[in-house]
């Protein structure tokens, strides 16, 4: 091997030399290549059939670098070491095979005025326009380079060579200030509000870049230059390998120098077909016959073709291609054929390595139809061309049927200009209107229309050989079939036949099977219209849709400021949403359940302190602050007076219990909430939605700050003494601090807000002070307990702690089928005003009398702990044939160091007025007998919170 562009690829285990830059479809092509991959169902070859991300069949699997389990040749760039191998059927994932720790992919987010999307004449056109116009402007295109499919095209544009030009248009849009070009990149989708998602890849990004980025692109207005998509004619054998589109393989011949081809022969229907021929011709290839299908070929590409000797078959049609020993296209049988593609004169067979094919195109119109927009078919375009179209949205060249490149400059031009413009420009966003008809190479095609051609069949044409769906291997035959059974609808064929759901989605074969089925059923095009299109256009890789959240970023842990202290006293940690947070503390020789009761007698005994910097923090401010809580909580908050403290309940809109926590009242104007640990971000989430989509006229906003707060939370009947001497400045006694009020102050010398609220039932201060005091103000807490005795205690022993009281951790006594009355908590359930939920628990459901209601259990055996989610049921169906009727479920159970026994919470149907029965909790196996009981075990009359 010689020269800088030369490298070695590996595919199927053979070194084949490449040249950097092509795509492995032409590299193949180049190496004679021509069996790429099989078959998922039939397992026949399969080789290149298109140029870009229209390819049916060369499917590959990438084994080197990052690897795709999954990839047309035709989107995989050449790169020295690239290693792959045809597919033989269906993907499969590398067993065990993990990407290297230094691949990294990113996700952005950008906005912009003018979003174009296609890096072709038109979409360079309409990105200079804009831009030209003052608009920020992303350009947005598949390729290496801007060009599109003219890319090394010899044409001319305004005079200007089309290489010049394109060169120009690039270098000044890059120039710009206010332009962004994307290169390798797919929109894959469009949303409402001018939301786009788009996949770029990026294999020259420098060492340690992200190698694809998935852009998130919001514009103000989208101009639409994606260009056609060429359209196959189905006939016997349309599958071989060297059978492939006409438009691709004069590509692979102007925009890469791939020719390997001996003898071609070129079927058509319309003028571009004939070009493509003296293209091939004009670039080496033989050219041993050019059918066009229609009785009056253009009068400019017939002449060319003339002019270079080359024979042309007017009113023909190939009827079958005939493969070779080596199951490769050998010849094609040409035969006269009427406008139906019926064959209507004696055959005729071609020897050939290359049939190029080409039925037509049709605008890229997927973007568009993710919104709604329905194309219409034009007879005269024999294509499906956008109608009118919505506002902020633009069509031009290709993608709006036009297909001279000079005309598609034009229409590009005009169609950024009027999206730079905005709306207010008189027909912005409407369907472009005919432009005079040219050919690519920009001269009259005499005026010969195109031709609409689904396929070619002779009298002994075996219809299960005519492919339709080369990704599917569907035939003509299937779809047959399908109408015989009474399919109509074009949606019920796809999913019967499977055309169209192909890793190509359809490209090639959806509007193909609309012209099948409207022939076979007597209907017009637009009668039959075409299968749905939705995103993504193009397929997006999990791990693109990851991007960095991946491995430790996937879930990112989130550690409180104590967690150094935590870690070094020993603490086992839990999950608790992302937070870690200690579950206990065991001394030598403990196991959780001794650990546990000591840190629960140390907390009713004596004094403990738990680390509650976890508990999720929000701040709601504004004018409407009180009235926005009142209608997303149970109870009243406008009534709350400043410095006081009210517990509350949100209620999902059909009145389950959604969160619970407490409300601090700061100002007239601004309330502190909290949240369960684990539910900050939703319970966020849902206060924003109700504010933004339901009450937008309210005067709120909110702000999380639980990383802003490190919280020691202080309980026991000897805090008070503790915490008067971490606060002398401040009034601690039962009647200066009462129950649910708080106060600024110093703790430890350091600026705090104390709660005297608590999850335990005993006397408790919560200290409240900046995250980066947390960390010394927990040891000043722990400094000045010990001669109390204090003890830290995790989450398991607060669990224990809160359900003496019977009080409920929202996740355990409640699954989302729970309300407020259910847990007990009518208390909390406000009758003088509404509130999300409220007309919810007015239903005859929500106030049966048989709902599952919050009991406490006392097994009769105290030293069973019953398993948490047991089933409980009648004490009477002991040793009853199953099904047993079930009565509900254990949510929390526990051995208390208090009670000297076991005990637990259940949701047991109709539970408030069975106290005293006895129940059976099963488990597995085991049905353990139990008494049902108030939920309150500990301290029912509430005396010990004030210490």
């Amino acid at each position: 091997m010689s020269g800088p562009e030369r490298v070695e690829i590996v595919f199927d285990g053979r070194t084949l030399a490449a040249r950097r830059g092509l795509s492995l479809a032409a590299a193949l092509l180049e190496a004679g290549v021509r069996t790429v991959s099989t078959g998922a169902a039939t397992g026949r070859p399969r080789g290149v059939y298109g140029i870009g991300a229209e390819e049916p069949g060369a499917f590959v699997r990438v084994e080197s670098a990052v690897g795709a389990p999954m990839a047309a040749a035709t989107e995989v760039a050449v790169e020295d070491g690239l290693r792959a191998s045809g597919l033989a059927g269906f993907a499969r994932l590398p067993a065990g095979q993990e990407e290297p720790a230094a691949v990294r992919r990113d996700k952005v987010w950008a906005h912009c005025d003018v979003c174009v999307v296609g890096g072709g004449p038109a979409g360079l056109a309409a990105a200079r326009a804009a831009a030209d116009a003052g608009a920020r402007v992303i350009l947005a295109g598949r390729g290496a380079e801007f060009g599109g499919g003219l890319t090394g095209a010899a044409a001319a544009i305004g005079g200007v060579p089309e290489r010049e030009w394109r060169a120009g248009q690039a270098a000044a849009l890059a120039a710009a200030a206010e332009v962004r070009l994307l290169r390798r990149t797919v929109v894959t989708g469009r949303y409402d509000h001018g939301e786009l998602i788009a996949l770029q890849r990026r294999p020259d990004a420098p060492a340690g870049g992200a190698l694809e980025r998935l852009w998130h692109i919001r514009a103000g207005a989208v101009v639409l230059a994606t260009g056609g998509a060429e359209r196959p004619i189905a006939f016997e054998g349309c599958d071989l390998p060297g059978v492939m589109l006409a438009g691709a393989a004069a590509g692979y011949a102007r925009r890469f120098g791939v020719r390997p081809w001996r003898s071609a022969v070129v079927f058509g229907c319309h003028d571009e077909a004939l070009w493509n021929a003296a293209e091939l011709h004009d670039a080496g290839v033989r050219i041993a016959a050019v059918a066009d299908a229609r009785p009056e070929p253009g009068a400019a590409p017939a002449a060319a073709l003339a002019e270079r000797g080359i024979a042309l078959h007017r009113g023909h049609g190939v009827l079958r291609a005939r493969g070779g020993a080596d199951g490769t296209l050998d010849a094609a049988v040409l035969a006269p054929v009427d406008p139906a593609g019926r064959a209507c004169g004696d055959p005729v067979e071609v020897p050939c390595d290359l049939l190029a094919v080409s039925g037509g195109h049709d605008p890229v119109l997927d973007l568009a139809a993710h919104t709604g927009l329905r194309p219409r078919w034009s007879a005269a375009r024999a294509a499906f061309l956008p109608a009118a179209l919505p506002e902020g949205l633009h069509c031009a060249g290709a993608a709006a049927g036009t297909r001279a490149a000079e005309d598609a400059v034009a229409e590009g031009a005009a169609a950024g200009a009027a999206a730079a413009a905005g709306p207010e420009v008189p027909g912005g966003g409407a369907a472009p209107g005919p432009v005079a008809a040219r050919t690519a190479h920009g001269a009259a095609d005499g005026g010969a229309p195109p031709m609409a051609l689904w396929a070619t069949a002779g009298p002994d044409t075996d219809e299960a050989a005519v492919v339709v769906d080369l990704a599917r291997e569907a035939t003509l035959a299937d779809v047959r079939a399908a109408v015989a059974a009474g399919r109509s609808s074009v949606e019920h064929v796809k999913r019967s036949t499977t055309i169209g759901t192909g890793p190509d989605q359809g490209r090639t074969s959806g509007v193909l099977l609309t012209g099948l089925l409207a022939a076979m059923l007597g209907r017009g095009m637009d009668e039959v219209g075409g299968t749905t299109r939705r995103p993504p256009y193009a397929p997006i890789p999990f791990a693109a849709l990851a991007g960095r959240d991946t491995g430790e970023f996937l879930d990112p842990v989130r550690r409180t400021p104590m967690h150094a202290w935590h870690e070094a006293h020993g603490a086992v940690f839990e999950d608790v949403g992302q937070w870690k947070r200690p579950r206990y503390y065991p001394r030598e020789g403990e196991d959780m359940g001794a650990a546990v009761l000591r840190e629960c007698r140390a907390a009713r005994s004596g004094a403990a302190v738990l680390d509650a910097s976890t508990l999720g923090k929000i701040m709601v401010a504004g004018r409407d602050a009180g009235v926005f809580l009142d209608a997303m909580y149970t109870g009243m908050a406008s009534t709350l007076k400043v410095g006081r403290c009210r517990y509350g309940i949100m209620c999902t809109a059909d009145g389950m219990v959604f969160d619970d926590g407490v409300a601090v009242r700061l100002a007239d104007d601004r309330y502190l909430i909290t949240t369960t640990s684990g539910n900050a971000d939703t319970v966020l989430a849902w206060l924003e939605e109700w504010a933004q989509t339901e009450w937008p006229h309210l005067c709120v906003q909110f702000t999380p700050v639980t990383d802003h707060w490190a919280t020691v939370s202080l309980t026991g009947p000897r805090s008070r003494e503790i915490m008067a001497g971490l606060a002398p400045r401040m009034d601690v006694s039962a009647a200066g601090f009462k129950f649910m009020t708080w106060r600024d102050g110093e703790v430890a010398g350091v600026p705090a807000r104390v709660l005297r609220v608590g999850f335990t039932g005993e006397l408790t201060f919560e200290i409240n002070v900046a995250a980066h005091y947390g960390a010394a103000v927990w040891e000043a807490v722990q400094d000045a307990g010990l001669e109390h005795g204090i003890t830290a205690y995790g989450t398991e022993t607060m669990h224990v702690l809160r359900a003496e009281k019977g009080f409920i951790v929202v996740g355990h006594e409640t699954d989302g089928s729970v309300t407020p009355l259910d847990a007990g908590m009518g208390w909390a359930v406000s009758t003088k005003k509404d509130f999300v939920g409220r007309r919810s628990l007015a239903r005859a459901d929500s106030a049966r009398a048989d709902r599952g209601q919050l009991v406490g259990l006392v097994p009769d055996d105290p030293r069973r702990v019953l398993a948490e989610g047991a089933q409980l049921v009648a004490a009477s169906d002991a040793g009853a044939a199953p099904p047993v009727p079930m009565q509900g479920h254990v949510t929390s159970s526990y051995d208390s160091a208090a009670l000297g026994r076991s005990f637990a919470l259940a949701l047991l149907r109709g539970g408030r007025d069975r106290h005293g029965e006895r129940v059976l909790a099963v488990h597995l196996d085991e049905a353990t007998p139990a008494r049902v009981v108030d939920p309150v075990f500990y301290d029912k009359e509430g005396s010990r919170r004030d210490g």
